[in-house]
């Protein structure tokens, strides 16, 4: 009989729903713009069955794929889980065979050496395919419509990387998808890979390169010319795994750094520029890169300390909220200098914020507008828990980086909200003319809508919710496809 730990992680807001299923024509609440035709994937971590361990991660759960396809005004919501090799033998089971995070020192017996990716982080549409990414293991794909699972795929036996990661970036210029791989050898290695695979799926080049230590490397920052990698200190090794401890720790006497590949066919690691930041600090999200001249910027929210306290400090310093809390900031490095160090950290708001967003068509490229979560510590809160780090994000925040400009949506005391997606009026519109998409969960009905504001407008409120009448469990990314990217898959 099934019955999950009364943890903070499967809990309350965090409690599993495990729920697979279809609704036709979604309850609308105002008017949909018919310029939203097209499908907003996201997805969530949601264990098929209860953990092998008590103190298992919340984002250790199985991937649970929600799909609103957008067709003339109606959306029609489906949801399915990703089926990994890790979802399928444990389904068969009954039980979870799979042990702690990445830590398959605590796997059954009978799975060991199996992939153990859960596909839960992040899906994207390339290619007529649904791409669904977990950064420890291979692209699991599906079919973006049925939600069907194809299989992990090596990209016709041409990608070397066992890894591929959570944030992978299309290219508006050469519709390009680029994206890394760390530990791309094996668990806790330093080997990594920068690859691109074109707009018909088939892989371009796969650049192998070194890092300064292993680490999280969730996400990464795209400029015209190169990949960026900041190496902040959530590490790991093998005591950790042998003790049981949780992979992840923060090492606040290692530093960070920012690291420049040049993108193309036939670089080496020797091309790989490292500059190093002023002190250790945390980061983890970027909302965007671009070039400036010799000079590279790289937009991300940081924190003075770590974020995640459920990677604690491995020398056992007490988890700090309020260092904890990410502004927007944006690193700039000098190609042009022979210094080793940061031209410039610049603070760029008061805003606590992370889940950073832009308008994707600037991918890479000088930019105006982005988007974040917010938590607004001054506002009344019905609820005493927040997300899994903590964070009470209770509004939606617009950054305007050409005049300074910010304005915001809360969403209520009884409410969080769930990462913003932005989607263009039209294809050819200025930047950031459009609509923001995003879950808010209500805490107190236990409900989720996905609401749609106007991007530039967003103290207005939303000008449609759409009503699940079920609460969606709690997100890490998603992204919106329009029509016309559908046409391979249909």
């Amino acid at each position: 009989m099934a019955h999950f730990p009364e943890t903070p992680g499967m809990t309350g807001v965090l409690r599993p729903l495990r729920l697979e299923g279809d609704i036709l024509d979604v309850e609308v609440e105002g008017e949909i713009p018919s310029q939203l035709n097209g499908t907003f994937h996201r997805v969530h971590p949601d264990a098929q069955f209860p953990p092998r361990f008590e103190d298992d991660q919340f984002f250790n759960g199985d991937g649970m794929i929600s799909l609103f396809r957008f067709r003339g005004g109606k959306v029609d919501f489906r949801q399915r889980y990703a089926q990994t090799d890790k979802w399928k033998v444990e389904h068969t089971a009954g039980k979870a065979l799979f042990g702690a995070y990445r830590n398959p020192l605590t796997d059954d017996e009978s799975v060991q050496g199996m992939i153990r990716g859960t596909a839960n982080t992040n899906v994207m549409v390339h290619g007529g395919k649904l791409y669904a990414m977990k950064e420890d293991s291979p692209c699991l794909i599906m079919d973006p419509l049925t939600l069907e699972t194809k299989g992990y795929s090596d990209f016709g036996g041409k990608i070397k990387s066992q890894t591929f990661g959570a944030h992978g970036k299309i290219d508006p210029v050469t519709g390009n998808f680029c994206n890394l791989g760390y530990a791309s050898t094996g668990l806790l290695t330093t080997d990594c890979s920068y690859f691109e695979i074109d707009p018909a799926g088939n892989l371009l080049f796969e650049t192998e390169f070194q890092v300064p230590y292993y680490c999280m490397m969730h996400d990464y920052g795209l400029t015209e010319n190169y990949a960026l990698f900041h190496i902040v200190p959530s590490t790991s090794n093998w005591d950790r795994l042998k003790a049981g401890l949780p992979h992840f720790g923060f090492d606040t006497t290692l530093p960070v750094w920012l690291g420049a590949l040049p993108r193309g066919p036939g670089v080496t690691n020797k091309d790989m520029r490292w500059f190093k930041a002023p002190k250790t600090i945390f980061a983890s999200h970027v909302m965007n890169a671009f070039e400036d001249g010799s000079k590279l910027h790289f937009d991300t929210p940081q924190a003075e300390n770590n974020s995640f306290p459920f990677f604690p400090d491995i020398h056992g310093a007490p988890f700090d909220a309020v260092a904890a809390r990410p502004y927007l900031h944006r690193w700039t490095v000098d190609l042009g200098s022979n210094s080793e160090t940061f031209a410039g950290v610049e603070k760029l708001t008061d805003w606590i914020d992370e889940f950073p967003r832009v308008d994707e068509r600037y991918v890479g490229q000088p930019y105006r507008h982005g988007w974040a979560l917010v938590m607004d510590p001054e506002m009344p809160m019905d609820f005493l828990r927040g997300r899994a780090s903590g964070f009470k994000m209770n509004r939606i925040g617009h950054f305007d980086h050409a005049t300074g400009k910010q304005d915001s949506w809360w969403a209520g005391s009884e409410a969080i909200i769930q990462e913003p997606c932005f989607v263009p009026r039209t294809p050819d519109a200025p930047e950031g003319d459009g609509y923001i998409l995003a879950l808010v969960d209500n805490l107190i009905t236990n409900y989720s809508d996905l609401v749609i504001l106007d991007a530039l407008r967003l103290e207005e409120g939303p000008v449609a919710r759409i009503k699940l009448p079920i609460r969606l469990r709690s997100g890490l990314h998603g992204n919106w496809a329009d029509e016309s990217k559908l046409a391979l898959a249909a």
